[in-house]
């Protein structure tokens, strides 16, 4: 491979858009990645429907990025939800904005989506280059002359670029290819990277009240019921700064704790909670629908000859899993105390002693900071080198946010590209 195209490493969506946007602007792009086919954690991503957006007002979803919220800005005031549905409809996708704002796919599908890109990257309009794909090549860092180095299925390979663009992503779902292996390449060229750590992600529960002094759920709670939701309950927590988060919706019970789209929504606060203090403390509300008054009302109202379960479940629709985790967290004295079992059914404390492991988070935090990156997203302490998607320091929740900052964040990168290649003189 002679050194006038730009190399892109990674195929998932960062790095496919960015080389879209390449391969518009008339540059030569050849894109490399370990896996046998790229878009692998995007396929799976899409697997029970494909959340592509999300449809709230856009100064509402700057904010769901957090401390990175300025940092995207730009990139998303360029490629935010609007322009990704515009980019949906060209590729023949059409998109419908569901009950809950996320957007998807009309077919829910992730894979046609993936076909008619990738159609377009090989079979450009006129005046584009054909995107060259190169499958098995696992990047092993850079040689002392900057030249890509590859492990791929006949041995080592070293490849020189115009410019490199890195795409490899976080290290969520290592098996799909995103390993964070690049780490300790980058901090040797001298880039600022803070440590990966799991996002959007479950977490491991201490034992709970007659079972407290250990870890996790008790036998019995474990067996019967994980893997079961819990509905329509709230979760609240308090971040570091002491400010009150107070969240609806569901999660799930797992064999170790809890995890789900609830749990994920506060993993950020809960992380960062647990790395200070070692734990953090959820209050969960079992019936959020009902005051504390009307809860204690109906717990202390006489039920005869009918048992706790039969009167919690006539007055308060109180049952299954959530009837049993009160077991689970309070003794016998305590379910049968009118004002403690009401308080714990409005207020049951739950203490996580840690995040699931970075592998099984569906993203990661940390990554390369932007601090030491250009404005177009290129490393400043080695011109030519540029990263995108998840490789970079920043976490959203899920609903859409992910895939459209690391789309995003490709264009941008793509651009950063091209301007370089032209201000450097290197452009074709």
């Amino acid at each position: 491979m002679n050194d006038n195209t730009v190399a892109i490493v990674g195929g998932g969506p960062a790095g496919l858009m960015a080389a879209e946007v390449l391969s518009r602007a008339g540059t030569a792009v050849d894109l490399y990645d370990a896996m046998p086919s790229v878009g692998r954690k995007f396929l799976l991503a899409g697997k029970g429907g494909l959340n592509l957006t999300h449809a709230e007002p856009f100064e509402a979803f700057v904010t769901r990025f957090g401390a990175r919220a300025a940092t995207l800005r730009p990139l998303l005031e360029a490629f935010g939800p609007a322009q990704l549905r515009d980019w949906c409809e060209g590729l023949g996708i059409a998109t419908f904005v569901g009950s809950s704002r996320r957007v998807f796919p009309t077919d829910m599908k992730a894979a046609p989506l993936l076909r008619a890109w990738l159609q377009r990257l090989r079979h450009p309009a006129p005046g584009g280059v054909p995107v060259r794909f190169h499958m098995r090549h696992r990047w092993l860092g850079l040689s002392p002359d900057g030249a890509l180095r590859f492990a791929t299925p006949e041995g080592e390979r070293v490849v020189q670029a115009r410019a490199v663009l890195l795409a490899l992503g976080g290290a969520s779902w290592p098996r799909l290819g995103s390993d964070g292996a690049w780490q300790p390449w980058l901090r040797a060229l001298g880039v600022d990277v803070a440590a990966l750590a799991p996002a959007n992600c479950g977490f491991d529960v201490a034992a709970a009240g007659v079972h407290g002094g250990g870890e996790g759920w008790s036998a019995l709670f474990r067996e019967r019921w994980a893997g079961q939701p819990f509905k329509t309950v709230a979760l609240s927590t308090e971040d570091l700064a002491g400010r009150h988060h107070t969240l609806r919706g569901e999660f799930v019970a797992t064999a170790t704790g809890i995890e789900g789209s609830l749990v994920y929504a506060l993993s950020s606060v809960l992380r960062d909670r647990i790395a200070r203090d070692g734990s953090a403390t959820l209050t969960l509300d079992l019936l959020p629908d009902r005051d504390a008054a009307r809860v204690l009302a109906d717990v202390a109202h006489p039920r005869g000859s009918r048992s706790l379960s039969s009167h919690l479940k006539g007055r308060l629709g109180l049952d299954g899993i959530k009837l049993a985790l009160l077991h689970e967290c309070l003794d016998r004295e305590a379910m049968h105390s009118p004002p403690r079992l009401a308080q714990a059914i409005k207020a049951l404390p739950l203490t996580l002693l840690r995040p699931r492991p970075v592998a099984e988070a569906i993203s990661s935090a940390g990554g390369v900071r932007f601090e030491s990156l250009d404005e177009g997203l290129m490393v400043r302490a080695r011109p030519g080198l540029f990263v995108a998607g998840e490789m970079l320091d920043w976490e959203a929740p899920t609903g859409g946010y992910l895939l459209t900052a690391t789309m995003a964040s490709g264009a941008w990168a793509g651009q950063g590209v091209q301007r370089w290649l032209q201000a450097s003189g290197r452009a074709t």
